[in-house]
């Protein structure tokens, strides 16, 4: 009976610490939902991308934490992957006839790795909270935005047709 148990337990303890487990997981989780949001807009960074990314901060975190010899250390390592995904977040940019695409790609990618650093840091209120007004924006403001262009375009095209007078 030992035998199975035990060996779970080693599995989980030694291998796997639950003080490293959890925030990976918790970061995976809140990754998702926003990644899920991406999806269903077909945007370019979906599930699996938002999932991978903040687990990635949280793991950077983890290890700054774990290897932090000096008190700055661990900050030097958030940091680095901050100014790491910047140039995943300006990979994302595209210019198409004078205008800029991907801006909220670009901005969720670096959201989501400042959740994963809250996660690895073991911050999980802060997490938590900038995930929820997170999908508000990106669900709920979308079809205002549009809104919002579409009177825009009409206004444009109604001011360009006067000069023309």
């Amino acid at each position: 009976m030992c035998e199975s148990d035990c060996a779970i337990q080693v599995f989980l303890g030694k291998w796997l610490p639950l003080e490293y487990l959890i925030p990976v997981l918790v970061a995976l989780l809140l990754g998702g939902l926003i990644g899920i949001e991406r999806e269903i807009h077909q945007k370019p960074a979906g599930l699996r991308t938002n999932m991978l990314i903040c687990m990635g901060a949280a793991i950077f975190t983890l290890i700054g934490k774990h290897i932090s010899i000096s008190p700055d250390a661990e900050s030097r390592v958030i940091q680095g992957v901050v100014t790491g995904v910047g140039f995943l977040g300006a990979g994302v940019l595209m210019h198409e006839r004078g205008s800029v695409h991907g801006l909220t790609t670009a901005a969720t990618v670096w959201l989501v790795t400042a959740i994963g650093i809250a996660c690895g840091a073991r911050l999980y209120g802060i997490a938590i909270t900038a995930v929820i007004p997170a999908i508000i924006i990106l669900m709920a403001l979308h079809p205002f935005e549009q809104k919002l262009r579409k009177n825009n375009h009409l206004c444009m095209n109604n001011s360009s047709q006067d000069k023309d007078l």
